[in-house]
């Protein structure tokens, strides 16, 4: 005698889609591979980059904290720094990016029996695909020692994040791209890196 059971079961699960991602921050930095002095060094912005606006200073502030946990100081008041560290930093729109509905709903059915068992699952979204602007921020350090006038190392970060997300704000932003840029300072000269 045969018996065959059969369990019907169905399961809603409902997920936000756009869950926060950690996009990676490309690097890319050069220098002579000689030792790298430090002493006192000044922050400023890129000659001709317009004055010292408010998201500026947020770029500002992050190399310089940067900086200093690297061994370098700021100078005394009225005294010219050793080292000047120049900065640059630009945001632009890549465009924009589908992030899907904002609700999946998953339905499965399976069954099995004594000698055979299977199952089929799908999914639907629910709701309108939701539309972001992508921003590349881009962040580039140039230092030059004052004595000679000479580049000893200069960097580049860049960052892709949509609006709106926590990691694309200007802070977030300055904050990620100087602590990838100074990793391992002054890192491998010439080659591009991914840094987490």
């Amino acid at each position: 005698m045969r018996t065959i059971q059969m369990i019907l079961a169905a399961m809603g699960a409902i997920a936000l889609t756009g869950c926060a991602t950690t996009r990676p921050v490309e690097v890319t930095r050069f220098h002579l591979d000689q030792p790298i002095s430090r002493g006192t060094i000044d922050v400023q912005p890129l000659s001709g980059a317009g004055p010292a606006s408010i998201e500026f200073k947020t770029f500002a502030a992050a190399v310089q904290s940067q900086l200093l946990g690297l061994g370098y100081t700021a100078a005394a008041p009225g005294e010219t720094a050793q080292y000047l560290a120049t900065v640059n930093f630009m945001r632009t729109s890549r465009g924009t990016i589908d992030e899907g509905p904002p609700v999946t709903l998953g339905l499965g059915v399976g069954g099995f029996g004594r000698h055979v068992g299977g199952g089929v699952g799908g999914g639907i979204g629910i709701g309108k695909h939701r539309h972001k602007e992508l921003i590349a921020s881009e962040l580039s350090v140039r230092i030059t020692d004052r004595a000679t006038g000479s580049t000893i190392w200069e960097g580049r970060a860049q960052l892709d994040g949509a609006v709106g997300e926590k990691e694309a704000s200007p802070a977030a932003t300055a904050s990620r791209l100087a602590a990838a840029l100074f990793k391992g300072f002054p890192g491998e000269s010439g080659r591009t890196i991914k840094v987490s």
